[in-house]
């Protein structure tokens, strides 16, 4: 069920809060080694000098829309460095730890936000099994995103049980603090916390922010268009 683990990348993170000598280089790390970063399929550096916010003439630190899928509505937002948030969270608390985190300078841009929705409807229309948009990790901690960059070691269309994915970044007595991390991930879809399963799954697959409903639905639509 695993997918090529990068442990060793995580060899400098210490301590069960995930504070350590590496935590400066979690983002750069997360973009460099995204499934299909080599080859221009995701996870790849956004370009410094044509950033996805200013390359459309757009006078603000963070531009916000909703995507509609087939399992209820995204609240995404992007920033210079890129997408920052995709929740199926209510809009006023995600704007809530953006102005936290990275600026209340925000507002709402549905044209910026079309790439976005571009690969969100082709991952439900099964054309798409990696997202190239660049990341932004600024609404979660350290710990946060080392649990969340793990995700992506999680291939397309298989599952890890909660436990597992706690021993496999070297936590497995932090849990609770791994599946806390799981639902209040900003970025669902794009770190795909979704195939992260309760030990009975597929009885019960486990919680999920969107839903169990939904849940089940992107574990299902993954299963069937895997290795298609």
């Amino acid at each position: 069920m695993a997918g090529t683990w990068h442990g060793d990348l995580y060899a400098d993170f210490e301590g069960t809060d995930g504070s350590g000598p590496g935590a400066d280089d979690i983002d750069a790390l997360v973009r460099a080694t995204s499934p299909g970063a080599a080859e221009g399929r995701g996870g790849g550096l956004p370009d410094p000098a044509a950033s996805p916010v200013e390359a459309r003439g757009v006078p603000f630190d963070v531009v916000t829309g909703v995507a509609e899928t087939p399992v209820g509505f995204l609240f995404c937002a992007m920033t210079e460095a890129g997408l920052a948030a995709c929740s199926f969270g209510p809009e006023e608390t995600v704007v809530d730890r953006l102005e936290r985190a990275v600026s209340p300078n925000i507002v709402p841009h549905d044209a910026h936000l079309e790439p976005v929705r571009r690969e969100i409807n082709a991952y439900f229309a099964g054309r798409r099994t990696a997202f190239a948009v660049p990341l932004d990790l600024r609404l979660t901690g350290d710990f946060g995103r080392v649990v969340l960059r793990s995700l992506l070691d999680v291939p397309y269309g298989s599952t890890i049980a909660l436990g597992d994915l706690a021993a496999r970044i070297g936590r497995p007595n932090a849990r609770r603090a791994v599946a806390s991390t799981l639902a209040e991930n900003p970025l669902c879809l794009f770190l795909p916390c979704h195939r992260v399963v309760a030990e009975g799954y597929p009885d019960d697959p486990g919680p999920y922010s969107g839903g169990v409903e939904a849940k089940r639905a992107l574990l299902a639509l993954e299963s069937r268009h895997a290795g298609a």
